[in-house]
């Protein structure tokens, strides 16, 4: 069952994403660089804790 609604949530999703793609590009757009900008954001930050921990947890 639980297999089934996440499908169905992923679908819901993609349908999603294709409509704001398709009615409004450059919102879409705004939305990818604020994605990435937080994925850069946490990949930096756990390259910061662990550059603090090598050195020594200063």
């Amino acid at each position: 069952m639980a297999v089934n609604a996440k499908k169905i949530a992923v679908y819901v999703l993609v349908i999603f994403a294709l409509y704001v793609i398709i009615t409004d590009p450059p919102r879409a757009a705004d939305w990818v660089q604020i994605v990435f900008q937080g994925i850069s954001d946490a990949a930096k930050s756990v390259g910061d804790f662990f550059t603090w921990l090598a050195d020594g947890a200063k």
